[in-house]
């Protein structure tokens, strides 16, 4: 791989979330609706498919994403209420720390009743 594929990567990804956090700043629901789309998953699936990673693999990704950000929902719920009442980084915190608890007992019901292994 060489090194002007990776500045390149690197700029594109970097392009979309520098972008998305502009529009944002402008126009919330345009923002927030960019933000909802997938635009970073699929600069993966499409990084990954020129990099020539196995379908498998790069279905997978997929399939493991899907999965992975059911958790992080209720995050963007919580969010706006804990901001109001703590501020910009302890309400980022507590969100954050709360995903990763709630993905735990989330990880152990798949497992245990859909035999979806996440770990």
């Amino acid at each position: 791989m060489s090194s002007g594929y990776l500045i390149a990567k690197y700029l594109i990804t970097a392009a979309v979330v520098v972008g998305i956090s502009e529009v944002a700043s402008r126009f919330e629901r345009i923002g927030g609706l960019l933000a909802a789309l997938p635009l970073v998953s699929c600069l993966t699936l499409i990084w990954l498919y020129i990099e020539q990673n196995p379908a498998d693999k790069i279905g997978a990704h997929a399939w493991y994403t899907f999965w992975y950000v059911l958790p992080t929902l209720p995050m963007f719920l919580a969010f706006p209420l804990l901001l109001t009442r703590f501020g910009f980084w302890p309400a980022l915190s507590i969100a954050a720390i709360a995903t990763m608890l709630l993905f735990l007992p989330y990880s152990f019901l798949l497992s245990r009743y859909f035999q979806i292994h996440l770990w």
